[in-house]
């Protein structure tokens, strides 16, 4: 099981910014942030689900990561995945996929990708059929 992940960026306050947008569509706040003098190293950004309180994805400074990485939140709903893909963009994010489903995946696959300022490829995800009326 994977406690938690992270990419590092090139601007750090920029990047910052846009996961703060971005994420916020998701339920997902900025929720610890240490600079390099406390890391000893690179300034670090820890996000998460702010009902959790655990960052489980981080963003370092640094030379970004190459090839650029692929990360996806798992949402509950299809307008959670909306929301995060307009977010995204409204904060500098560019389109990778619009919103939509992906069959080649399984029937159920509805997601959104967007790059970031540093061109990791974040998407967000739900696997729940819509429920019927």
């Amino acid at each position: 099981m994977i406690d938690h992940t992270g990419v590092a960026v090139s601007d750090f306050e920029r990047s910052k910014a846009f996961y703060q947008a971005a994420l916020a569509a998701i339920g997902y706040a900025k929720l610890m942030e240490f600079p390099a003098s406390v890391t000893g190293h690179v300034d670090v950004a820890g996000f998460g689900e702010t009902a959790t309180g655990k960052p489980d994805f981080w963003i370092s400074s640094g030379t970004p990561n190459q090839p650029p990485i692929h990360v996806a939140f798992r949402v509950a709903d299809r307008a959670t995945v909306d929301a995060f893909h307009a977010a995204a963009l409204a904060a500098g994010g560019r389109d990778n996929g619009a919103p939509g489903l992906r069959l080649h995946y399984h029937p159920d696959y509805y997601g959104a990708f967007v790059l970031d300022p540093d061109g990791h490829n974040i998407e967000a995800v739900c696997h729940s059929p819509v429920a019927s009326l």
